[in-house]
């Protein structure tokens, strides 16, 4: 395989001509054996997806003008990799870590991801959640409202920048930054979370970084601090909203459709009032995903799926409780109740049914009023009736659980926490609310008391914000629990046996599937797509595999690239199945075609090219 590269200057002169074919970097995707390149000295040292620093062999450093550049010694990749472990190893605050990995990424991004995929499930939380929040990254696309005419124009300029014709472009993850990480409106400064995203697809999926655009919609802030601040480098202004929000949006996506024809469109944390609105606006005509709505979504059924494999059980026999209805427990109810539908045939109002969720005030009603608080559209879907619950004992209140309502008989009109898992008796109970301690031992051993198998997800993050501690759970329920957090937690030992943890994090899906509709090109990325990868990722869990409850609900982290390859090799196939796939696989082993198209950290060798005539 053959790969080139040009610079930037070059590739507009040659934009329109008959060999625009020879300055593409990765024009195939996969790893790429040689590459024919333009640059030379300084200008390939300041490439970080070129750059081999003292890997250079004594071959290339002569032919690319690198002789006096660099020290003699020539390294090996691996080489490199253990002086930068050493580097790493001395730095104790994970912030430093994650500052001194953005470097390495600078530099080289050959070693940076195979210096990541050394230890995966340990440098995660350094490049991604928790620690990406306090870092604001210096890469990425920028769409600025005030030069919104500009946007076809910077978007074509950033693919050249990395040798890439648009149609070459496999993933675009874009974010206007109105809720990141779980910390708010972070203005201009959400691209770090486009950035970490697509090192996530890279280092899990094998997504090539050449091939990739992260962008960040800078449509102001409504952060005071931000506005506030003179060195805050966006624009001066309170978010926009309404129609001019929607056609600075559609602007960009009829330009991602028009040039970027197999990119995949990644969406990322969207403020609740826009993020479901634009997912099933632009979902009818291009292949696109929200990671907070459907990924946590898939994550989640797939980790339930795991327990249900174990115990032999089916998802329609379940009854599902989720506390906390934000875009995170909405999303999540949103993709069981589909599954429900497509997977088991039932019509919208059975699949309604399994679901009884509850927000700040408690359980949902139809007519819920309490104080400053409105039921929004999504979360009418699952509200409950009065008549409904109307002859229930109130069993308690939930800590917490009313907090910023200014109504006093809140508890009289919408049952608890408690109250509801009492009449309802669920069989799986998810926590997507931020309320610390909100399962609480009542609470537990009240649906332990009905359930002999009782799934338990406290999904909030940090784990600071978690509904409930993993010990505890295994405790109140007698070792009965089948166990999934939102952060990482450490086995815990009861009754004489170790119980694995599983996290339930969202990078175990979407890379996967991301992956799967680029390798064939999808039209759409549908519902059966995504059910397929969480089914594919519920294949890989230990203790679906081994039967054994103590075994984690889902892989281990560092088998990341082997499980993506699967999640990605079931959605091909559904796509084939559905006629969703633009990309014609003629018989071919779909999985050796997936990992076939993975890219790996390796250096390539290089030539240099001569500017053509």
């Amino acid at each position: 395989m053959e790969s080139k590269f040009v610079s930037p200057e070059l590739a507009r002169q040659q934009e329109n001509s008959s060999i625009r074919k020879l300055h593409t970097y990765g024009d195939k995707p996969g790893t790429p054996k040689i590459v024919r390149i333009y640059l030379s000295g300084h200008a390939i040292l300041n490439q970080p997806l070129l750059n081999k620093g003292t890997a250079f062999t004594k071959r290339e450093r002569e032919l690319l003008e690198l002789c006096s550049l660099l020290p003699y010694q020539v390294n090996t990749l691996e080489q490199q990799t253990d002086r930068v472990q050493k580097q790493f190893e001395q730095l104790k605050r994970p912030i430093v870590k994650n500052i001194f990995m953005q470097n390495i990424h600078d530099q080289n991004e050959t070693m940076y991801y195979n210096f990541i995929l050394r230890d995966l499930k340990r440098i995660l939380p350094i490049i991604y959640t928790p620690t990406e929040g306090e870092y604001i990254a210096k890469h990425g696309v920028y769409l600025n409202f005030p030069e919104s005419e500009k946007i076809e124009y910077t978007l074509l300029e950033a693919a050249l920048q990395n040798g890439m014709r648009p149609k070459d472009i496999d993933v675009i993850v874009v974010t206007d930054s109105e809720q990141i990480l779980g910390i708010g409106d972070q203005g201009v400064g959400g691209v770090a979370i486009s950035t970490a995203k697509l090192t996530l697809y890279t280092a899990m999926a094998g997504i090539n970084p050449a091939r990739v655009l992260p962008v960040v919609l800078d449509v102001g802030t409504n952060n005071r601090t931000r506005l506030e601040d003179p060195l805050y480098l966006g624009w001066r202004h309170e978010r926009i909203r309404g129609k001019d929000y929607d056609a600075f949006v559609h602007r960009f996506v009829e330009c991602v459709r028009t040039n970027f024809k197999n990119a995949f469109l990644h969406w990322e944390d969207f403020g609740v009032d826009n993020a479901r609105r634009l997912l099933y606006k632009y979902r009818p005509t291009m292949s696109t995903f929200n990671d907070d709505i459907q990924g946590t979504g898939a994550i989640t059924l797939a980790t339930i799926m795991a327990a249900l494999k174990v115990t032999g059980d089916s998802m329609e026999n379940q009854t599902f409780v989720i506390f906390g209805t934000g875009t995170a427990g909405v999303g999540i109810a949103d993709q069981i109740r589909t599954y429900l539908q497509v997977q088991k045939g039932m019509s919208e109002e059975e699949a309604v049914k399994h679901f009884w969720c509850l927000d700040r005030p408690g359980l949902l009603t139809q007519d819920m009023t309490c104080g400053d608080y409105v039921i929004t559209d999504q979360q009418r879907v699952y509200a409950r009736t009065l008549d409904e619950v109307e002859s229930w004992g109130r069993g308690g209140t939930n800590k917490d659980s009313s907090k910023g309502s200014n109504n006093n008989n809140t508890r009289k009109e919408h049952p608890q926490l408690l109250d509801v898992v009492k009449n309802v008796k669920p069989t799986v109970l998810i926590g997507c609310s931020t309320i610390p301690g909100a399962f609480t031992e009542e609470v537990v051993r009240a649906m332990a008391e009905h359930c002999e198998n009782p799934i338990i997800f406290p999904l909030s993050n940090p784990t600071q914000l978690h509904e409930a501690k993993p010990a505890d759970l295994f405790k109140w329920t007698e070792g009965k629990a089948f166990v999934a957090t939102g952060s990482p937690f450490d086995p815990v030992e009861y009754n004489g046996r170790t119980y694995e943890i599983a996290e339930c994090n969202n990078s175990f899906v979407f890379p996967g599937i991301g992956l799967g509709c680029i390798v064939c090109h999808t039209k759409h990325c549908t519902d059966q797509m995504i059910f397929a990868g969480a089914n594919a990722i519920s294949e890989c869990s230990p203790s679906t595999q081994s039967k054994d409850r103590t075994k984690g609900l889902l892989p281990d982290i560092n088998d990341a690239r082997s499980v993506s390859a699967k999640v990605a090799t079931a959605v091909v196939q559904k796509a084939i199945e559905q006629n969703e796939n633009r990309y014609q696989l003629n018989g071919n082993d779909v999985e050796k075609v997936v990992r076939e198209f993975m890219w790996e950290p390796k250096y390539a060798e290089y030539e240099l090219m001569q500017d053509q005539k």
